[in-house]
């Protein structure tokens, strides 16, 4: 596979020295035997672009912040390419052994790569230095490719320079693209990362292996074949060994990561979830990880809820709108008003609300709020439904429980055109209350999501609430072990659509815990002492979250 992010003009070369030009003694008519190379380009690129993406994901999985990791992937993989192309003409005088060398490395390493990465993050805490490792290997093997079939293509049939190209170029083009629909919407949710990946490294033996030792197979000595051969077994040995453990491997890397008491365990077409926790005894103990992240702690979240909730409820509060939130632990809090009417839940991941309806610690934890008649839930991006019909229907209260804006996926619904179509969805007199990231550790981040909702038109109030004691966090937050700190607060905006709405709770407002009218003004004020001034908006065009 070559890079694609940059077309080149490519020139004809002439015939480097050292470099056999005789006709190959092939077992297939030259018509055929070209066709066969151009087939083995195509899967082979498949495979190589399969690779790049699992990179990638995992990176933004494992380490977070999609853009730097696909920063890091791409740029280590292009130039490892270009290292590969230039290491590859030591191995042209002898292409058929050399390129079946190279398709068998790279499927072990690419077939492993995951399987490494996460081995990496799980009991070494941070999978960086194995990210650019693999991403550099994988690369320089990609990058020897392409040389090396232009050697193999012209033995079989001398043609001009440029038309062998043209016919490479095509067929590696046409790979990629199947290699790159068939990762997110086959290999990912059918296999999963470990197997897709392992799946895919076999095939890229099977054919790149296959090719040699069939096609070419008269190039070979008999020394050369038997080690091919070897070195094909061995590596198709390990995958399937792999393959076989890879179960057993995540479950006891996941221990690793989440502790022993892993009850649930799943990948959805959004996210992986994972449930720690006894299946009995206090909700207290139960955590749910999002993507690695910890999403919901049972010892602490009320604090968090608490503080997102209620401070938006005084005032009209009939018709409520949650966005986010699919674990009902926020809709828990706007239930308790016995005088609301309606709760509209717009949650993209159905998988988050499926577990939270059926699992009996997190039904527990949210009172079993689905079983009210009163609460509607949509599965849709919260972005999207509010440019639809949805959004117009008109609510008193918004609560944006939604993950961080640190996470780049979360970018957009942090945006100025967001809040604004936020801020549409308001009755007059309505209220949204916002969830902006920790304060005390990320005042910036949490100071642009407030100054982007006075850009949407919205008066806001800032507060944060403390009292955290796991790393519950709806942002980046690492799992337990990890050398990341977790931060020690929460941070919130409310703002409404026609005056800045005041911080305080009702005096009827029922089963509060950590939260009181004289605990948000002293957040407001301890709040306002952090203020960052000056900061632009944060727009689709141009995100301002790090």
């Amino acid at each position: 596979m070559i890079d694609r992010s940059v077309p080149r003009r490519v020139l004809p070369a002439p015939e480097p020295r050292g470099v056999a030009t005789l006709p190959a003694a092939l077992p297939v008519r030259p018509r055929t035997g070209r066709l066969l190379v151009l087939a083995t380009v195509f899967v082979c690129a498949a495979c190589g672009l399969v690779y790049e993406l699992e990179l990638l994901a995992l990176g933004s999985y494992l380490i977070g912040d999609s853009v730097t990791q696909a920063s890091v992937v791409l740029s280590v993989m292009v130039f490892a390419m270009g290292v590969g192309s230039l290491l590859a003409k030591r191995l042209r005088n002898r292409p058929a052994v050399g390129f079946a060398a190279i398709e068998a490395g790279l499927a072990l390493l690419g077939g492993l790569s995951a399987m490494a990465l996460y081995a990496s993050f799980a009991w070494l805490g941070g999978s960086r230095p194995a990210l650019v490792a693999f991403s550099f290997a994988i690369g320089v093997l990609i990058g020897a490719e392409i040389p090396l079939l232009m050697v193999l293509i012209q033995r079989i049939r001398r043609q001009d320079a440029g038309g062998a190209v043209a016919d490479l170029f095509a067929a590696d083009y046409v790979g990629a693209l199947v290699g790159g629909l068939a990762f997110p919407f086959l290999l990912l949710p059918v296999l999963g990362q470990l197997t897709g990946a392992m799946l895919t490294g076999t095939v890229n033996a099977v054919v790149g292996g296959g090719l040699v030792l069939w096609l070419f197979r008269r190039d070979l000595s008999r020394r050369s074949r038997w080690l091919l051969i070897i070195a094909n077994v061995t590596v198709l040995s390990a995958l399937a060994c792999a393959t076989v453990l890879a179960d057993d491997f995540e479950r006891v890397a996941r221990r690793a990561v989440y502790g022993a008491e892993v009850r649930v365990a799943e990948q959805t077409g959004v996210q992986e979830l994972v449930l720690t926790g006894p299946a009995t005894g206090s909700p207290r103990s139960l955590d749910l990880f999002l993507d690695g992240r910890l999403r919901v702690s049972g010892y602490d979240e009320y604090r968090y809820h608490e503080a997102l909730v209620h401070p938006a409820m005084t005032g009209p509060h009939s018709r409520v709108l949650v966005l986010g939130g699919g674990d009902g632990l926020a809709a828990r809090e706007v239930l308790r008003y016995r005088d609301v009417t309606s709760v509209t839940v717009v949650e993209l991941d159905p998988g988050v609300v499926r577990l939270a309806r059926t699992d009996p610690m997190l039904s527990a934890l949210n009172g079993r709020v689905y079983e009210d008649p009163r609460l509607g839930v949509v599965t849709q991006d919260a972005f999207r439904w509010l440019r639809g019909p949805g959004g117009r229907e008109g609510f008193d209260v918004i609560v944006s429980d939604l993950p961080d804006p640190g996470i780049t996926p979360s970018t957009k619904l942090y945006s100025q055109e967001f809040y604004g179509l936020a801020a549409r969805a308001l009755h007059p007199g309505g209220r949204i209350a916002v969830h902006a990231g920790p304060l005390a550790t990320r005042p910036r981040t949490y100071w642009t999501v407030e100054a982007t909702l006075r850009a949407a038109g919205l008066h806001t109030a800032p507060y944060s609430a403390g009292g955290r004691l796991s790393g519950f966090a709806a942002g980046p937050d690492r799992s337990p072990g990890t050398a990341e700190t977790p931060p020690q607060d929460w941070g919130f905006v409310l703002a409404g659509r026609e005056r800045v709405p005041e911080l305080r709770v009702d005096p009827g407002t029922p089963g509060l815990r950590s939260l009181s009218t004289q605990s948000l003004r002293d957040a407001e004020r301890d709040a306002e002492r952090t203020r960052v001034a000056g900061l632009p908006p944060s727009t689709l065009p141009h995100p301002r979250y790090s």
